[in-house]
């Protein structure tokens, strides 16, 4: 028999939002002066890498463990994640007293290694080009008994995600805004779909964007093709956080109702906007959470009539990373 595949609907973002509301923080919407100036248009950004952990993720999370049964609790989480997944996973389980194994690849940045570790997570290593992540997880499940917690392809991890979407309709609408248009980073699509379903309820007029890196574009290809379609994946980006050929089940499901479409970027693209948005907007925002402003900064997405949305997903970054996008864009 095959199982019915749960699909978020609005009202478990809401849930979500008052759920996690003692654990997380409501991050703030920004506006820039300069950056108002520099595409022509009002610009809101998302500041996501204020969230605990430095990047939305700690919403999923939260939302997902607080829902494990008291019963099974006692074995612990499980996850897999290049590393934003990681640290959120580790913190919220940290928080709730639950112990954590994280696998996360061996060349993540060794921010996102150390930040899982003094969570108080344990770390497992693989290779991702020779082994299978999700396979290891998995023995791990069963030796241990822990609960998995997937990055995006579960329900209420899609709906902890959306709560960033949540918050910014009523912080844009606080600010006197309207959104017209929200460019969101995509990997598997948690906080996209997410975003875009709180969007859908709340500002149905919004259309939410996806932003892939070259060769990552699954989403983009999947919303134009009607079904799961896979990027070529071909070269590696430098968003280590973006680095899904294919949308989960999951967040698909919920993009191709609420999603406006998907561009891509390049690696190029997205060192310009990392060294912009520490140099004019002084945020620390890594490759991958900096997608959806340099599809903005590129200028060939966004109309100047309307106010642009763009959530800033992480800043987990090697301080390296940062010193060689600022080199190569001094003046980006």
């Amino acid at each position: 028999m095959t199982q019915t595949l749960r699909i978020p609907e609005f009202a478990d973002i809401e849930a979500a939002a008052r759920r996690i509301a003692p654990w997380a923080v409501v991050t703030p919407l920004l506006e820039s002066p300069a950056l108002n100036a520099r595409t022509g248009t009002r610009v809101l950004l998302k500041a996501e890498p204020f969230q605990r952990t430095g990047s939305f993720k700690f919403r999923g999370a939260c939302n997902r463990i607080l829902l494990i049964p008291e019963a099974e609790r006692k074995g612990g989480v499980v996850a897999f994640s290049s590393g934003n997944h990681a640290q959120g996973v580790a913190a919220a389980a940290g928080i709730f007293g639950l112990p954590a194994t994280i696998v996360m690849p061996a060349d993540a940045p060794r921010a996102k290694i150390d930040g899982t570790r003094a969570y108080g997570a344990k770390v497992v290593t693989y290779d991702r080009k020779r082994e299978d992540r999700e396979a290891i997880a998995r023995k791990i499940q069963e030796e241990s008994g822990a609960t998995l917690i997937k990055p995006f392809d579960d329900p209420f991890v899609v709906a902890g995600q959306g709560t960033a979407g949540l918050e910014m309709v009523r912080q844009a609408r606080e600010a006197g805004g309207e959104i017209g248009r929200v460019f969101v980073p995509v990997s598997g699509g948690g906080l996209a779909s997410g975003t875009a379903l709180a969007f859908g309820h709340t500002s149905p007029a919004t259309k939410v964007i996806s932003v892939e890196p070259d060769s990552y574009e699954g989403m983009a290809l999947s919303l134009a093709a009607g079904v799961r379609t896979a990027a070529p994946a071909d070269k590696p980006s430098m968003a280590d956080a973006l680095q899904s050929p294919t949308p989960g089940e999951v967040p698909f499901a919920v993009a191709k109702q609420y999603l406006s479409g998907g561009v891509t970027v390049t690696d190029e693209d997205l060192a310009r906007a990392v060294s912009y948005a520490i140099r004019t907007l002084k945020i620390v925002v890594e490759p991958g959470g900096a997608a959806g402003l340099a599809a903005l900064l590129s200028s060939k997405y966004h109309n100047k009539s309307e106010v642009v949305g763009v959530v800033l997903s992480g800043g987990n970054v090697d301080p390296e990373t940062i010193a060689d996008c600022c080199t190569r864009f001094p003046q980006p």
